[in-house]
């Protein structure tokens, strides 16, 4: 093939894009990676949580040069917009292109990681590239709490500069990125047969535009499951219409779909006393309207309904539900002073799910602050006690900050400028990468983190700049031989 052309990345993603591989079901991506590599006769070695790396020795000539790691992962965030069926274990990923982008057909795409992960696998089966020994690792559970990589062995790569190809900004290279703390909550929940004299209704907020909770958490969009909430505790707890605050008995109530996005919806089953059930759907439409209002420039499309239901057979004995919700923070909570824009700490509500005899409740909790983040995390924990749920800690990964005067991001800024024509921006970004693992582990390493232009990542909108695929190849092609000569 002509390195000087992306194609081979695009014929390699779309074999990716038709192996499910949501966070924690990562096997069947695995045996491709394996596959991929026999096909090639190149080594490759798969650990017991299924990452993989595999080894393609230096071009000939180069064998003295110093082993470079190309990182990716290979989990997605699988999410639908519900304009079609879509199971995130079984199906696969529909992509076309529109002006210059690729999509996908209701869903998210997975371009992240997967286009970095084919731009990795096109350098291995590209005998045309000039480059020193390589290693291409890919790990599992990135997206949901990194277990792959805070698992991964001494030895299992050698490697100690490594191109990380997991950002979504074409003209940055990332050197700092946020920690992050996941955590789980379980309230368990007594079912009781339905009393009478109520009336129930289905409340839903949606037609947010979600998103990823670190790099879109600041543009002020609507999490549907704090929005919901807040909706709720407003007419439970709040007095109205001269009386007491009334009955608000739970069915179900489920929002989001992965602990890294911005959920965009949330429903919940709920019942009030028939007597107050023209005040309820009165106080509903006046929250609909602020909502409307609130995020008329950031978030347009979101809304609440209400729509009454038959009455269900059973439902939760208590109804704390608001108010653990409505005092959880919820979105950007501090800035950077050094870098304009930049969040510091946030917190978002990720999914909320009602299940037989319990309702889970995920935070993600973000800081380039180690001490901040864990405090924060922390106090959410003592929250959720204190309603007497119980907590997991489902990831707990450190900040990571490269220097930015190294001579190894010197040579990735020079080779940025000559073959783009522009020196990048050096950021720190807050998403979670996993260089906090990698630094601890491995004594010396170097992390430079380049990608195409990625938009929305963790929605049904994320799409991929076509023309940014092929610049960045063209950056990696030239940087492995630059770094190839000794």
């Amino acid at each position: 093939m002509n390195s000087s052309t992306a194609e081979i990345v695009y014929d390699i993603f779309q074999q990716i894009c038709k192996i499910p591989r949501p966070s924690h079901y990562e096997g069947a991506i695995a045996d491709f990676l394996c596959r991929f590599a026999e096909s090639l006769g190149l080594e490759y070695d798969r650990d017991g949580n299924d990452c993989v790396v595999i080894r393609k020795d230096a071009t000939p000539g180069f064998e003295k040069a110093e082993t470079v790691v190309l990182l990716n992962h290979m989990d997605m965030v699988a999410v639908s917009d519900g304009s079609r069926p879509f199971n995130p274990l079984a199906d696969g990923i529909e992509t076309f292109v529109c002006d210059g982008w690729m999509h996908a057909k209701g869903t998210s795409l997975g371009a992240d990681n997967g286009i970095g992960l084919s731009m990795a696998l096109a350098v291995l089966a590209d005998s045309t590239i000039q480059h020193g020994p390589i290693e291409v690792l890919t790990t599992t559970n990135e997206e949901d709490g990194m277990t792959g990589a805070a698992a991964l062995s001494a030895d299992f790569i050698r490697g100690r500069k490594v191109i990380n190809l997991d950002s979504e900004d074409y003209d940055t290279i990332t050197i700092g990125a946020a920690g992050a703390y996941i955590q789980k909550a379980t309230l368990p929940i007594k079912r009781i047969p339905t009393p009478e004299g109520l009336a129930f209704f289905r409340v839903c907020v949606s037609g947010g535009q979600g998103g990823h909770s670190g790099v879109d958490i600041n543009k002020m969009r609507c999490n549907a499951i704090k929005t919901l909430c807040n909706a709720l505790f407003t007419y439970k707890y709040i007095p109205h219409s001269d009386k007491e605050s009334e009955r608000l008995l739970f069915s179900s109530i489920n929002g989001g779909e992965a602990n890294a996005s911005i959920p965009s919806r949330c429903e919940a089953i709920v019942g009030v006393d028939e007597s107050c059930e023209s005040e309820f759907v009165t106080q509903m439409q006046r929250r609909a309207a602020m909502i409307e209002r609130l995020y008329s420039m950031s978030d347009p499309d979101v809304s609440l309904t209400i729509e009454k239901v038959a009455a269900p057979d059973a439902v939760f004995e208590d109804n704390d539900i608001p108010a653990i919700i409505d005092s959880i923070p919820c979105g950007p909570l501090s800035m950077r002073d050094d870098m304009p824009d930049t969040v510091m700490t946030s917190n978002n509500i990720g999914v909320i799910a009602s299940q037989d005899d319990v309702v889970t409740i995920s935070c993600h909790t973000r800081s380039f602050d180690n001490s901040e983040m864990t405090n924060l995390a922390e106090g959410i924990a003592s929250h959720f006690m204190s309603f007497g749920a119980t907590t997991e800690t489902l990831m707990n990964t450190p900040g990571w900050q490269e220097n930015a005067e190294s001579s190894y991001l010197e040579l990735v800024d020079n080779t940025f400028c000559d073959i783009l024509g522009f020196h990048p921006r050096k950021v720190a970004m807050h998403f979670v990468l996993e260089a906090g693992y990698y630094v601890e582990k491995y004594p010396g390493i170097e992390i430079a983190c380049i990608g195409p232009r990625i938009i929305e990542p963790h929605s049904a909108r994320e799409r991929v700049e076509l023309n940014t695929v092929d610049g960045i190849w063209e950056v990696l092609v030239e940087l492995l031989k630059r770094l190839s000569i000794v």
